[in-house]
This record gives C-alpha cells, sequence and structure tokens, in this order.
C-alpha cells in the first residue's frame, strides 16, 4: 500500500472527525462549560481511536454514519478521561497535547464538570433520533461503557494509583494497562466491526487485533516516556519515573521494552492475515504507525 494514498486516507478521516465534534461539542454550554469542553477535545490529538474505528468499519464495509458517531463518542470518552487523569487527584499534571491542561486553564471545578459532560455526551452521539437503527445504537452503547468503566479504562486507572511506590511483575502491569489503555482501544476496533457485518472469525480477529495493538501503545508510551522530551510528546515527559510508577522500561529495561512493542504488532499483523478480511490495510498501516511513532 503507497504510503501516500494512506496519508489521504487518514487526513481524510480526521476532517470527517474534526467537523463532526466541532458541531457536536456544544460552545452554548452554560457557564463557560462548552469552552471548557472545546478546549479539551478539539484541535488536538493523534486521534487514534477514531482512525481505528473507521478502518475497522471499512474493513467489514459498515455504515458510514454509524462509524462516524462510533469515532466521535470513543474520542469524546478519551478526552474526558485525559481531563480527569491530568487533575491533582490524580496524575496532576500541567500539559496535555501541548498546551496547559483543563484544570490549569479553567479552574479544577470546571475541569471535572468538563470531563463529565463529555462522558455523557459521548452516549448522545451514540443514538441519535435516526440515521443509526436502536440495535446497532445499543450494541455501540455497551461496547463503549464496558470499555470504559471498572473492567476497563476506570479500573486501571485505579490500579495505576494504587500501584504507586510498588514493584509489579509483567503480568500485573499487563493487566492494569490492558484496563487503562488498552481495553479502549480494542473497543475502537470492535465498534467500528459493529457498524457493518462480522462472521464469529472476522469478531475474534479483529478483537485479537485490538488487544494486540491496545498492549503496543501502552508499551511505546512507557518507552517513550524515558526517550523523548515535553516539546516533542506535548505532554509531560520523565512523569511516571518521577512518580515512581511501574512502566514497561522499569519492569522490561528500555530495549526489550522495545522489543516487545514490535512482538505485538507483529500480533496485531497475524491477528489481521487469519480475519478472513480483504480491506484491512488501513488496520494493518495502523498497528505500523502505533509502533513506530515518536508522540
Amino acid at each position: 500500500m503507497d504510503a501516500g494514498v494512506f496519508e489521504q486516507w487518514v487526513q481524510r478521516s480526521l476532517r470527517s472527525v474534526e467537523l463532526a465534534l466541532e458541531q457536536w461539542v456544544p460552545a452554548s454550554a452554560p457557564a463557560g462549560l462548552g469552552e471548557a469542553m472545546r478546549y479539551a477535545v478539539l484541535d488536538g490529538g493523534k486521534r487514534l481511536r477514531p482512525l481505528l474505528v473507521m478502518a475497522a468499519c471499512e474493513a467489514v464495509q459498515g455504515e458510514a454514519e454509524a462509524a462516524l458517531r462510533a469515532a466521535c463518542a470513543v474520542e469524546l470518552i478519551h478526552a474526558y478521561s485525559l481531563v480527569h487523569d491530568d487533575m491533582p487527584c490524580m496524575d496532576n499534571d500541567v500539559l496535555r497535547r501541548g498546551k496547559p491542561t483543563v484544570h490549569v486553564a479553567f479552574g479544577e471545578a470546571q475541569a471535572m464538570l468538563a470531563g463529565d459532560a463529555m462522558q455523557a455526551l459521548a452516549f448522545e452521539v451514540l443514538t441519535p433520533d435516526s440515521g443509526v437503527e436502536p440495535a446497532l445504537q445499543a450494541k455501540l452503547c455497551a461496547l463503549l461503557a464496558r470499555s470504559a468503566g471498572h473492567a476497563g479504562m476506570a479500573g486501571g486507572q485505579a490500579i495505576d494509583l494504587a500501584s504507586v511506590g510498588l514493584q509489579l511483575d509483567e503480568q500485573s502491569l499487563r493487566d492494569m494497562h490492558r484496563r487503562k489503555t488498552g481495553v479502549l482501544l480494542q473497543a475502537s476496533v470492535l465498534m467500528g466491526a459493529a457498524c457493518g457485518a462480522s462472521t464469529p472469525k472476522s469478531w475474534q480477529a479483529l478483537s485479537d487485533y485490538g488487544a494486540a495493538i491496545g498492549l503496543a501503545f501502552q508499551v511505546v508510551d512507557d518507552i517513550l516516556d524515558v526517550t523523548q522530551d515535553s516539546q516533542v510528546l506535548g505532554k509531560t515527559a520523565g512523569k511516571d519515573q518521577d512518580a515512581n510508577k511501574p512502566t514497561y522500561v522499569s519492569v522490561l529495561g528500555l530495549e526489550e521494552a522495545k522489543a516487545y512493542a514490535c512482538r505485538l504488532r507483529d500480533e496485531a499483523h497475524r491477528a489481521l492475515n487469519a480475519s478472513g478480511l480483504a480491506n484491512t490495510a488501513w488496520l494493518s498501516l495502523l498497528a505500523d504507525k502505533v509502533v513506530e511513532r515518536e508522540n
């Protein structure tokens, strides 16, 4: 696949997501809340999760409108999680996506409310009055809710906070990051797949693909935290090390962590090859992008 063709697809998909978010995230929410919400989610971030939704939808020849709504919903959940994670009661960070974090720019109370409102908006976006069949709405809501709740992102963050200063083994670290980061990335793939027709075989293969790149993303995050500076990352570099948090670099070492990320990428490719789906080029290239990224 020509890299230029892939980049054209990425830019086209990102434009669709940005325009939809611009439309659906309200500037008119009361008392400055809309401004804080838009600050948190617009004009920033890699948008990997929306791209995974749209690539998986294309792989199963699914419904574009449903996939766009799913892409925006998962990005709203991701953005809300970043707002809350950055707050003083959690990671206490001051830089996100190259600009001051929401609680620094708007105050802690407004940041908390902006996160709450974006979480609710995600499910509003998934449930329009028309254009998406009710059964599909329900499936998308269930996939997103499970990935964001106690069994997924929130549970992983709880483990993360409880693990500061502890020595975790690789299995415990994998479980924490599978929940905190991996499950939402996996859900992004499955939400895209839900927009079309999947066989049990292809659904399982896409689930395996999502699990592999979800973990690879976190492994690379841990690597970049110690190899890049804050300007490149758009967030505070070295934060996990300074906070004495267990990471893949601290548990495996830098070179083994790099090798593990590559093995996970290869695992993702094998899953796609086993899917029986013909149109998985975008998913394959996104797996490469996850491991090769520099921020």
